[in-house]
């Protein structure tokens, strides 16, 4: 199992970057460490995997453009795929274990009866994004253990892929099953999901320019009105708000990771003078950006110790 303390998204995307995930074997587990994630939270961010996790210790709170899920020690749950959100911990320790996994692992070949029937269904649905599994029911109680036991296999087991394909889409079923009647209500697909996903990736390529509303209504085919619509409906933030945001969260990936001087960080991410990047970041992290470059840089050295 993986262990990370960071999230990697594709160049000009907010499609999440899945190391050692190949289509020979389409499945990741991972043990997030997500107290050590700069910033304490996971950005806005999608991607085609399914995502099952159980929630080890701490609590964790999923927002996507239609509500929030919160999730506490010892519960777990199922992100759909390609679903918008973004996740805030709640805790000192939060450490979540995730299955990572494409469908076609479970479903075969595109089209097959398997996919047709059992895995269309849920990845096409728009009403389900983010499905809870929590103690006290008996079926959620099952689901839970079944994620739980398949962290136990080992890649040096003789026959692993077959078991944990076997784990998977035993849980898969139980998922399918407990979700029936939620499949039964059709909803039409909201469009505003792939336009706001246009405009979060014209920002990810073009946020150290100077940017206009107009701009980035064109990059999704909307008028500024829509625009700002769209970002309230899904984001709940403006455009100049979600702008801000994301050049604050590349600044403190550029003072985590890098040397460059603050000044050199500020212009690199749109925040241009030092004194107008050093307010907006004390106002959005609580601190300093030295200070902030301080304390991730020695945490690093700490962890290599």
């Amino acid at each position: 199992m993986r262990i990370v303390r960071g999230i990697e998204f594709y160049t000009g995307s907010r499609e999440e970057m899945l190391p050692d995930f190949t289509a020979e074997f389409p499945y990741i587990a991972t043990c997030a460490e997500l107290d050590k994630y700069e910033g304490r939270f996971v950005p806005w961010h999608w991607h085609q995997a399914i995502e099952l996790f159980f929630m080890e210790t701490g609590g964790l709170e999923y927002h996507t453009p239609k509500g929030k899920y919160s999730f506490s020690e010892g519960t777990g749950g199922m992100v759909n795929s390609n679903i918008l959100h973004m996740t805030k911990p709640e805790g000192v320790r939060i450490v979540q274990k995730l299955h990572i996994f494409d469908v076609s692992l479970i479903a075969g070949e595109r089209g097959s009866r398997i996919d047709k029937k059992y895995i269309l269904p849920v990845v096409t649905a728009p009403q389900i994004e983010v499905i809870s599994f929590g103690p006290g029911n008996p079926r959620h109680e099952k689901i839970l253990s079944l994620i739980r036991d398949a962290f136990r296999f080992s890649e040096q087991e003789f026959g692993y892929e077959i078991r944990l394909r076997e784990a998977l889409t035993e849980i898969w079923l139980s998922i399918f099953k407990d979700s029936y009647s939620v499949l039964q209500d059709k909803k039409e697909y909201d469009r505003a999901d792939d336009k706001i996903k246009l405009m979060m990736i014209y920002i990810h390529e073009h946020y150290a320019e100077k940017l206009s509303v107009s701009e980035l209504a064109a990059a999704a085919f909307l008028s500024e009105r829509e625009c700002f619509r769209v970002f309230r409906d899904c984001l709940h933030i403006t455009p100049a708000e979600y702008l801000k945001n994301y050049r604050l969260q590349m600044a403190c990936r550029m003072l985590a990771k890098g040397r460059e001087s603050v000044t050199s960080i500020g212009q690199a991410c749109g925040l241009g003078s030092s004194s107008y990047f050093g307010k907006v970041f004390r106002e959005y992290m609580g601190c300093t950006p030295l200070e902030y470059r301080r304390k991730w840089q020695n945490n690093d050295r700490n962890r290599q110790v």
